[in-house]
């Protein structure tokens, strides 16, 4: 171990997991709340104190009752439940669905509370480094690989199902290929509907190109990019 062995049964042990389980747990809320994202740092220090205090529960059945623990049973329910604290961070509002990051850094925040309730405090320190690297520099690489890409995704709202075929054969005309298209009724309950399209754009065409065909359409209702 880099940083000592944190493994052993003993008060200094216990009390350097418990410390380390917080500092991680605030760094990684503060991170999500200064973007003021659905869970900042007290639910995720919780989390994380709660994963590392399962974690020590194990070690203690494990060294009193020898015999009686399983080392990954609570472990697993933990895994598996702080997957449904993460279901209520998810929201989907006009085709947009928001916070999966905030799901997947609770669920990755109760990780690492579990490695180092177990004495494996190099790895969720790795982890949570790696964590705020990867949150701060992916949204850019996304960002450039969006600009970058002949691809998009649009969602198209319509005045009637029948009207589908103009906007289909406009974008035909345009030199814009169809990827992929899925349906939806319309929200109000009319005889309108939501269209998703992948959209294949040839170069130099773009977004705004795309957006003044279908807007130009009087059957066009609303047009959304994701």
């Amino acid at each position: 171990m880099i940083l000592g062995n944190f493994a052993d049964w003993n008060i200094q042990n216990i009390l350097i997991r418990v410390i380390a389980a917080t500092i991680l747990g605030c760094i990684i809320g503060l991170d999500r709340g200064m973007k003021h994202r659905g869970a900042g740092t007290k639910t995720i220090t919780v989390v994380c104190l709660g994963a590392t205090l399962v974690m020590l529960t194990e070690q203690y059945i494990q060294v009193y009752f020898p015999g009686l623990a399983n080392m990954d049973r609570m472990a697993a329910q933990v895994i598996s439940g702080v997957g449904f604290i993460g279901v209520g961070t998810i929201i989907i509002s006009r085709h947009r669905v928001r916070g999966l990051t905030t799901a997947a850094t609770l669920w990755a925040s109760a990780c690492v509370g579990l490695a180092v309730g177990i004495g494996f405090v190099e790895g969720g320190i790795l982890i949570t480094a790696m964590m705020l690297i990867f949150l701060h520099i992916l949204p850019f690489v996304e960002r450039f690989a969006a600009r970058h890409s002949s691809y998009c995704n649009v969602f198209i709202d319509l005045e009637k199902s029948r009207d589908l075929h103009i906007v289909i054969q406009k974008l035909r005309e345009a030199g814009v290929v169809i990827d992929s298209m899925d349906m939806s009724e319309s929200r109000d309950g009319g005889e309108g509907i939501s269209v998703h399209m992948v959209l294949y754009v040839k170069k130099p065409m773009g977004r705004e190109d795309i957006y003044d065909i279908l807007m130009k359409l009087d059957q066009v209702m609303a047009v959304d990019f994701l």
